[in-house]
């Protein structure tokens, strides 16, 4: 790109630009006709500073934003179609449903949901599991807010329901506060018993009012459009929770595969304290169970694996949980596994629904701060999913509707004794693979899961409870394939893989709520970091171009004899604010405080001389007068005056010799009309030798560069400590005599700096211009009248 502008020199295609000694090509040079390719163009303008382009471009004049009392009665003014954007906005299946096509997406949804409400039955028992629930509290949670969803969800895809996390997550909570040895009991023979009736009832008690105040969390931030909340969970830390979490289940898991009972720890390293008692008592293994549990791993894993491989061929995914729990219940029923080898097994699951009931507010107290970490777990895992699928296949998730339908989604099911829900990955993909198109095959799940819950959930009671583990397991194999981001992450970004290991490794020995909140927390800090070492650079331009590039990385970017042109790479705010002029001083070599500070010892040096210098002139101007008022004293007859004024003369001259060309006015009055003549030739070489030392001072503290240009293009905001720092920067700088200038300057970052008093009579908007070239050549330009561009 080559620019005709004002800024050329007389003849602006064979001009240069001589700085000193050095002669650098203009900017704008070489305009020579030739031929050009297709890729090449030129652009003629005029350098365009703050003030011009808006003359130019024509800015828009904003108009002041309505008042607060205009805003309160656009908001409660009510019309019918005020009204239906308000419904379609907040219940969204008023907006697909009546337009849903029977042909298009019926079959497909059909399908997908008898694949996925199979998937429920096994998924919500092993699940409520991990919760320390009894199994058919799994089946509520697969119904209820899977109904509230269809309704409230944008998300055509996503399966709701049970997740081994949000699981293992609300079992902690419920195990503390509910353990064991609170419910023990005397027996028949004097022993010890444990009223698992009563404690199973304590539990879910706990897990509806975490569910409750969980859901009430979500709710509250979706009303405030708190949806972006989950873009300070990058992926790194979700992927990184998400393994730690499933070591956390798998641990949970294998009290049932070795059928022993490790002791109950709480608080931090309790996943290490657990993991060793286990060890402890492995000696002790129940080998029935063992067997059982090894022989369905093997199972399930072998049908999964054909399932991924015929995937393509296959109408539907193999049932492989169902039919292994089909399978596990007929076997242990006919062999009676449990009266001849003791098997644990999953008990009784009553037939039919649970009457409603509030949860219990009197232990809120105790569960607000683990609800609290459950909804925004919850939720980033739902977003997640939601936005992948959304992107997928060309619609709009809206993370704030999300956050409300899984709200009420929770705080509605936790009335029917249901726990926390979010979506799962392997319900998803079997819904999306299978051929569901919208939320109505959730609906039809939601039907067969009921026909389960009135007829059929008592037919697994004897299912082995070291089956369900096993499907838990299998199933985390997805989440254990995370552990291959730390090889990727060494190799693509390493800040990111430092976030990953702390999110896990704070998630294994912290435990799940305090392990997120640190990890939350170094991520917002490795964000302030990078804000605080961000990458500074001086720009040279490519030769025959408008191109400003970095010197240390491009070997044809030169920079312009004195002018600096400086960038950083992120927005500049108060917390790298100093750090951006101690790297400002750096790269262009000068040393601000240096400089100023040999310029104050000087001017105070120089002063000092000049009193000194004052105070000898009085002194002597003292003693002159004395010696003429005593010459005038002593005056003789006519003829002997000639000698005496002689001597005067001579007395005077060898006083003023002594003066050194310092001036001093009461002297000169004092004196003869003779002498001063001679006083008034002294004061020109006074006048001399102070513009030569100002000179020479000059020249000590000005260094090479008159011009600095500070290209803040990449900021997007400024705050008070900026603008005032910036302003020090033109002020500092302005002493040494360099002149600062900014570009490349957003239009709203302009106004911030304007509402901040920014500029003035010393910096004026003249000094903003629309991009680095404008800059150049404005400062190439004034160097004109000057003579330094032939």
């Amino acid at each position: 790109m080559k620019d005709k502008g004002n800024a050329h020199c007389h003849n602006p295609q064979i001009s240069t630009v001589k700085f000193g000694s050095a002669e650098f090509p203009q900017m704008v040079m070489d305009m020579e006709k030739k031929e050009r390719s297709a890729e090449e163009y030129v652009v003629e303008r005029e350098v365009l500073n703050e003030l011009r382009l808006n003359e130019v471009a024509h800015k828009r004049t904003y108009f002041p934003k309505p008042t607060l009392g205009e805003q309160a009665k656009e908001f409660v003014r009510c019309s019918v179609p005020m009204v239906m954007n308000i419904l379609l906005k907040w219940i969204p299946v008023l907006g697909w449903l009546p337009h849903y096509s029977f042909r298009e997406y019926a079959v497909g949804d059909l399908i997908s949901g008898c694949s996925v409400s199979i998937m429920h039955l096994p998924q919500g028992m092993a699940n409520a599991l991990l919760a320390a629930l009894p199994p058919v509290y799994g089946f509520y949670s697969s119904l209820f807010p899977v109904l509230v969803y269809f309704i409230f969800g944008t998300s055509r895809h996503i399966s709701i329901g049970t997740f081994a996390v949000i699981s293992v997550m609300i079992g902690s909570v419920t195990e503390e506060l509910a353990p064991d040895s609170k419910f023990i009991i005397n027996g028949t023979n004097g022993s010890e018993i444990i009223d698992i009736g009563a404690r199973d009832a304590y539990r879910v008690q706990i897990a509806c009012s975490l569910t409750v105040l969980s859901g009430i969390f979500q709710i509250l931030l979706g009303l405030v459009r708190f949806g972006f909340v989950v873009t300070y969970l990058s992926e790194p830390l979700v992927r990184g929770y998400t393994t730690g979490s499933a070591c956390h289940v798998c641990i949970s898991q294998l009290k049932y595969l070795f059928g022993v009972r490790p002791a109950r720890f709480t608080g931090p390293l309790a996943l290490i304290y657990t993991l060793v008692d286990l060890c402890r008592l492995l000696l002790g293994t129940h080998v029935p169970e063992l067997l059982i549990s090894l022989v369905a791993l093997f199972i399930v894993s072998v049908l999964k694996e054909i399932n991924a491989y015929y995937r393509h061929k296959l109408p539907m995914p193999i049932p492989v949980e169902l039919i292994v729990v089909i399978l596990a219940t007929l076997i242990s029923h006919l062999v009676d596994l449990p009266g001849k080898y003791s098997i644990s097994v999953v008990g009784e699951i009553p037939n039919g629904l649970k009457v409603p009931r509030a949860p219990d507010a009197s232990v809120f107290s105790q569960v607000i701060g683990s609800a609290f970490a459950v909804a925004i777990v919850g939720f980033a895992i739902c977003i997640s999913l939601g936005k992948t699928f959304g992107l997928k296949h060309g619609y709009r998730v809206d993370s704030n509707q999300e956050l409300f339908a899984l709200g009420l989604s929770n705080t509605f099911g936790s009335f029917f004794q249901c726990y926390t829900v979010t979506s799962a990955m392997s319900r998803t993909l079997v819904q999306e693979t299978t051929g569901g198109k919208t939320q109505v095959a959730g609906l039809i799940s939601c039907v067969i899961v009921l026909i389960i819950i009135l007829k059929l959930g008592a037919l697994f009671e004897d299912l082995p409870k070291a089956v369900l583990s096993a499907i838990v397991l299998v199933n985390l194999k997805g989440m254990f394939k995370q552990f291959t981001d730390v090889p990727t992450l060494w190799r693509t970004n390493k800040v990111d893989l430092v976030v990953w290991l702390v999110t896990f490794t704070s998630t294994i020995l912290l435990n799940l709520d305090l392990g997120l909140a640190v990890s939350i927390a170094f991520a917002m800090l490795t964000v302030i970091f990078r804000t605080q070492l961000p990458h500074y650079a001086i720009l040279g331009n490519v030769p025959g171009t408008d191109i400003y590039l970095d010197t240390d990385l491009y070997q044809e970017a030169k920079e312009i004899p004195g002018i600096k042109i400086f960038r950083s790479s992120t927005t500049i705010y108060y917390a790298n604010v100093e750090l951006y002029l101690d790297a400002l001083q750096e790269k262009s070599g000068i040393d601000l405080g240096k400089l100023l500070m040999q310029k104050k010892k000087q001017e105070t040096k120089l002063k000092r001389e000049q009193d000194k210098e004052k105070k000898r002139l009085r002194k002597e101007e003292k003693k002159q007068k004395n010696e003429l008022a005593k010459a005038k004293k002593n005056e003789v007859s006519p003829e002997l005056k000639g000698p005496s004024e002689r001597e005067n003369i001579d007395l005077t001259e060898n006083l003023t010799s002594d003066l050194k060309g310092q001036a001093n006015l009461a002297y000169r009055h004092s004196i003869s009309d003779t002498d001063s003549g001679m006083v008034c030739q002294c004061d020109e070489s006074i006048n001399e030798e102070l513009q030569q030392i100002d000179e020479e001072k000059e020249i000590m503290i000005i260094p090479g560069t008159h011009s600095i240009i500070l290209d803040i293009s990449t900021t997007s905001f400024v705050d008070t400590v900026t603008v005032k720092s910036f302003k020090n920067i033109f002020k500092d700088f302005a002493e040494i005599d360099i002149v600062i200038y900014l570009a490349g300057c957003q239009t709203h970052v302009v106004e911030q700096l304007e509402a901040g008093g920014f500029f003035s009579d010393n910096v004026p908007k003249s000094r903003l211009f629309a991009t680095v070239h404008d800059a150049v050549l404005h400062i190439l330009q004034d160097l004109e009248p000057q003579g330094r561009c032939t």
